[in-house]
C-alpha cells in the first residue's frame, strides 16, 4: 500500500458553470424533508446493529424502489447490502449509504442522559442520518436526470456493519465498484467541514483463550484460568505501547471473562483493534499483538486462537474533489437553530465539559485544510478504488464526541435533521456538477491514479474471511 502524502497539493480548480439547477435541487428536497427525517428517526428507533440491519436496510430500499431505481439485495453475500441504481450509461456516480447501530449506547432525544432501554443500542454515529441523507440526495439526482434528460447513472450502495465489520470492504473484494467513476459520501458530526481527510488503518480480532474449569478454592492446583490468558495478554501489549510508532492506536474489552468468581474460567476472549495511518505498519504491529497473545497463552498454560473480524484501509484523499464539494457546503451554508433547538443545545453543551468549539460554529464552514483524521472507516477500501471524497454536517451540538449518548440524542431530534437535510443538498449537487462537468471527473481520476501510484496492488486487510455476520451477536 503507498504512503499516504497530505503535503501533495492538486490546486487546479474546474470551473463549474452556474446555472438554475442548484436551486431546484434544494427545493425538491426541502419539500420533503419531513417526510425524510420521518425515515431517519424510524431507523433511529430501529437502532439494528451491524449485519442485523434488516428493517432499516429494507425501509431504504422500499424509498428507492418507489422512486423508480432498480435495487439489488443482499449483494456480497450479506443480507442487509444492497445496490440500488437509476439511469444508464456515463459517469457512474455512486453514494454510500450506512444504517447501522451501536451496542450500549440506547438514549432518549433528549439532553439529559436517558436511555430508552437498558443496554440498548443507539445511533450515537448517526448512521440513521447517514443512510437517509444518501438516499435523499440520490431521489433529488434521480428528478434531475430525468427531468433534465441528461445521461448517467446514479448508484446508491447501502453498506452494513460500517461499525467494525467491515461491509464495504465485501463490496469492494466482490468487484461492485468496479465501474465507478467517483464515489460520494458525508458523515454526521458537530461541525460543517469538507476538507480532504486521510483517516487510519484498522484491524481487529477476537483472541479467545480456553482452559479448565475447577473449583476455584477446593481444587485451584487442577485449574487453568483462561481469564488469566486474557490479563496476560492485555498486560504485555499494555507493555507493547511504549514501544510502537506513536500514531499506534490499540483499544480492547474483555468480551467474555468467567461467569463466577469461584469458579476457574474454562474460556475468555477479547476483542482488539490496532490502528495506525499507514497499513504497511499496521502490518508490522499485527505480529506483535499476536506474540503477546501466544505468549500468555504459553505462561498460563492455556490455549489461545483468535478471529480477524475486520481489517480497513485508511482514507485516500481527494483535493479535485474536496474542493467541490467545499463550494457546495459553502454554497448551502451552516445549520442555524431555532429558540427550541437553541434551549436543547445549551443544555447538552452543559454535559460535554471544557474546551468547547463555540455555540454558533454550526452556522459556519470549517477553513479548507488538509487534515488527518483520527478514526477509522471502511470506506478507506473504496477510495482506493475509485475516486472518493466525503465531508461533515453539523448533526449534533458543537463539542459533541461521536459514539456518545449526546449525539444519539441530537441525531433523534431536529438539530439531527437538520443537518441531515444539508448533507443531503451538498451530495445532490455535488453529484450534478459532476454529470454536468465531465473535466471534473477526468482531473480526480488523474489526482487519483498518482496519489495511488503505478505499481497498485489492493489487498483487503481482512483477508478471504466470509463476512462475520454474527459479531455483534
Amino acid at each position: 500500500m503507498p504512503r499516504i502524502l497530505l503535503a501533495v497539493c492538486f490546486s487546479v480548480l474546474v470551473t463549474i458553470p452556474a446555472t438554475g439547477q442548484t436551486n431546484a435541487l434544494i427545493e425538491s428536497l426541502d419539500a420533503r424533508a419531513d417526510e425524510y427525517f420521518g425515515v431517519a428517526r424510524q431507523i433511529w428507533e430501529w437502532a439494528e446493529l451491524g449485519y442485523q440491519e434488516d428493517q432499516s436496510s429494507q425501509l431504504l430500499m422500499e424509498t428507492l424502489a418507489h422512486e423508480g431505481f432498480d435495487v439489488d439485495a443482499g449483494v456480497a453475500g450479506i443480507p442487509t447490502a444492497f445496490v440500488a441504481e437509476y439511469g444508464s450509461g456515463a459517469p457512474v456516480i455512486g453514494i454510500l449509504a450506512e444504517y447501522d447501530a451501536l451496542p450500549g449506547l440506547s438514549q432518549a432525544a433528549r439532553p439529559q442522559q436517558q436511555a430508552l432501554m437498558p443496554e440498548g443500542n443507539g445511533h450515537a454515529c448517526g448512521h440513521n442520518l447517514f443512510g437517509t441523507a444518501s438516499v435523499a440526495s440520490a431521489i433529488a439526482v434521480k428528478d434531475w436526470l430525468s427531468s433534465s434528460g441528461s445521461s448517467g447513472t446514479i448508484r446508491v450502495y447501502g453498506t452494513p456493519a460500517e461499525e467494525g465489520g467491515a461491509g464495504k470492504v465485501y463490496l469492494v473484494r466482490e468487484g461492485l465498484f468496479d465501474d465507478v467513476d467517483v464515489v460520494l459520501h458525508w458523515h454526521p458530526g458537530d461541525r460543517n467541514d469538507a476538507s480532504p481527510t486521510t483517516t487510519l488503518a484498522n484491524r481487529s480480532a477476537k483472541f479467545r483463550f480456553y482452559g479448565h474449569s475447577t473449583h476455584a478454592a477446593g481444587a485451584p492446583e487442577r485449574g487453568r484460568s483462561a481469564l488469566d490468558g486474557v490479563e496476560a495478554m492485555n498486560m504485555m501489549v499494555n507493555m507493547l505501547r511504549e514501544h510502537v510508532p506513536q500514531e499506534t492506536r490499540i483499544h480492547y474489552v474483555i468480551t467474555r471473562g468467567g461467569l463466577a468468581p469461584n469458579v476457574v474460567p474454562d474460556f475468555a476472549e477479547v476483542y482488539y483493534y490496532v490502528r495506525h495511518p499507514l497499513a504497511a505498519t499496521l502490518e508490522t504491529l499485527w505480529p506483535r499483538v499476536i506474540a503477546a497473545a501466544e505468549g500468555a497463552a504459553l505462561g498460563t498454560s492455556t490455549r489461545m486462537d483468535y478471529e480477524i473480524i475486520h481489517g480497513i484501509h485508511s482514507l485516500l484523499p481527494n483535493e479535485t474533489l474536496a474542493n467541490a464539494v467545499y463550494a457546495n457546503l459553502q454554497e448551502v451554508g451552516g445549520i442555524t437553530y431555532s429558540a427550541e433547538e437553541l434551549e436543547f443545545a445549551q443544555e447538552i453543551r452543559g454535559t460535554l465539559g471544557d474546551n468547547l468549539p463555540p455555540m454558533g460554529s454550526q452556522e459556519t464552514i470549517r477553513p479548507y485544510a488538509l487534515r488527518m483524521g483520527l478514526g477509522s472507516t471502511d470506506v478507506g477500501d473504496v477510495s482506493y478504488m475509485v475516486p472518493t471524497a466525503g465531508f461533515y454536517a453539523a448533526t449534533w451540538v458543537p463539542g459533541t464526541a461521536a459514539h456518545s449518548w449526546q449525539a444519539t440524542a441530537a441525531g433523534g431530534m431536529s438539530i439531527g435533521g437538520k443537518g441531515m437535510m444539508l448533507a443531503a443538498k451538498v451530495l445532490s449537487m455535488t453529484a450534478v456538477d459532476l454529470f454536468t462537468t465531465p473535466t471534473l471527473v477526468q482531473q480526480a481520476r488523474q489526482e487519483f491514479a498518482q496519489r495511488r501510484g503505478p505499481n497498485f496492488t489492493y489487498r483487503p486487510l481482512l483477508g478471504d474471511r466470509d463476512p462475520p455476520l454474527d459479531y455483534r451477536r
